[in-house]
């Protein structure tokens, strides 16, 4: 694939490019490994514990769907490695479904469906789940603090990362590390106490482990669904690739390293929870790690809220960072209104498409039923990752001496497609209702997809116009200009 001087420049990391700016290469391989760890261990691990134990039916069971979603996620993150050092290009599913498979329409939908569920959805997911862990020592009373409270202070948490991604590329990857350092220590602790517990012989939680599990594959799917909840942001360093200083030995690295580190922190955790907890008590506590941190740390328990919303804080970061530079790229491609792909010319930060995420969380955080969203959430991104993965599998032979500097043997990609495609199937089945909503939402993109792309042509003259004027408006007020598209 042959590059102008212009895109070799961009590749290399200069700020501009024949006189337009570009992102800087601001990524190393320690920050990330910090997004991606920053981005898995977010809100999920105090989420999902329940919904996994209440599916399985048992301690045993748990902990094997806890492991096996992480046995899943590396598949993914594995096959990841390889389509983000052959495909070297930002913006994550978006970019693979379209260099794949060569379709506009296809990629569209997925720039679309990020743009109006997945990004706003997981980004208030995890801030509702910060406004709970910071508010609720406030109401020790209460199951759950005021609910005004909790969408005030979330939209306080992603309106203010939100400013400092569009200060500085440099600045939001240092919260992202010191954020993913503070989440890392939090789970130290508890995994620390839960040792100390196991050592005293406070193991009884673990005897007859398997009574009680399940039989029924639809409830053990429905725990693996709720399992990989928590592992889910495990690809957002591909959305980033551009941005990534040496991305064909950093992104490998970094995306193995990570899922290790967070499937080990994962179960060290889970069994450190039932050390403190029996099976039914941890059914029915509101905020497991909360309850865990009342029980076994006494004057010390306020450590562990405060710890959890630093994690949620730094999740919420990641996912901003990430998922931005998907709907920047669609932009530059000129699949999304071109202003979303302008960068600030004074900070270098993608900040028209970063205030858009934005103003859809802030219509997000309105729907405030986390198991709905979760939903919503779950559905389409599996979708598109498995889209994602089969592509790779169908580059493979038609473009078989594509460079590839990481290569995966095929059974990889092809186990993890299938997987892939049971959970779709899965949520059709369990959650028709949330699903046809999510699938609603795609093929709402079918007519804005040839109204304001196909057809963008074709607009009448005062449309067109009016379009530029707002355009301009919006680029003189975000100080921002296009970088060129990259081929």
């Amino acid at each position: 694939m042959k590059m102008g001087e212009g895109e070799k420049e961009a590749i290399n990391g200069d700020v501009v490019s024949n006189g337009q700016v570009v992102l800087k290469r601001r990524l190393n391989l320690l920050s990330g490994i910090a997004l991606i760890v920053g981005n898995v261990v977010g809100s999920g691990i105090f989420i999902s514990p329940k919904g996994v134990l209440r599916e399985s039916g048992s301690i045993g069971l748990s902990l094997i769907i806890w492991l096996f979603s992480g046995i899943f996620s590396l598949l993914g993150i594995i096959s990841y490695a390889e389509l983000g050092t052959s495909i070297v290009k930002s913006g994550g599913e978006y970019t693979y479904i379209k260099e794949t498979f060569g379709y506009e329409l296809p990629a569209f939908l997925a720039s679309f469906v990020y743009l109006i569920i997945l990004s706003p959805t997981a980004i208030v997911i995890i801030s509702l789940t910060f406004a709970t862990y910071i508010i609720q020592p406030f109401f020790p009373e209460c199951d759950e603090p005021p609910e005004n409270l909790r969408i005030i202070f979330a939209t306080l948490c992603f309106t203010i990362l939100t400013f400092i991604n569009g200060v500085s590329v440099k600045l939001a990857t240092r919260v992202q590390v010191i954020f993913t350092i503070a989440k890392l220590s939090a789970l130290t602790i508890i995994i620390v106490t839960g040792i100390v517990e196991i050592c005293k012989g406070n193991v009884s939680n673990f005897d007859n482990a398997f009574e009680g599990s399940t039989t029924s594959a639809g409830a053990i799917a429905l725990a693996c669904y709720s399992g990989l909840f928590a592992y889910e942001g495990w690809n957002g360093l591909n959305f980033v690739v551009e941005e990534m200083s040496r991305p064909h030995r950093n992104l490998p690295i970094a995306n193995v390293v990570s899922m290790i580190i967070v499937t080990s922190v994962y179960l060290l955790t889970i069994v450190a929870y039932f050390t403190a907890m029996t099976k039914a008590e941890m059914l029915e506590s509101p905020a497991v790690a909360i309850t865990f941190a009342d029980r076994l740390l006494g004057v010390m328990s306020w450590i562990i809220p405060i710890s959890v919303a630093m994690s949620c804080f730094g999740a919420v970061n990641g996912c901003i960072f990430a998922y931005s530079r998907c709907f920047f790229v669609a932009a530059r491609d000129g699949n999304l209104p071109p202003f979303f792909g302008f960068i600030n010319i004074k900070r270098y930060t993608p900040l028209p498409a970063l205030i858009f995420n934005m103003v859809m969380c802030c219509i997000m955080v309105m729907f405030t039923n986390i198991e709905d969203l979760i939903n919503y959430f779950s559905f389409a991104v599996w979708l598109m990752i498995g889209a994602s993965v089969a592509g790779m599998v169908y580059l493979r032979f038609k473009k078989p001496d594509l460079p590839r500097p990481v290569k995966v043997p095929l059974a990889i990609p092809i186990i993890f497609v299938i997987l892939c495609a049971f959970l779709v199937v899965l949520s059709l089945y369990e959650a028709p209702r949330d699903c046809g909503i999510g699938a609603a939402m795609v093929l709402l993109g079918v007519p804005f997809y040839f109204i304001c792309v196909y057809w963008r042509n074709k607009w009448p003259k005062s449309l067109g116009n009016a379009h530029n004027k707002v355009e301009e408006f919006l680029q003189v007020l975000t100080a921002s200009m296009p970088q060129k598209k990259t081929d």
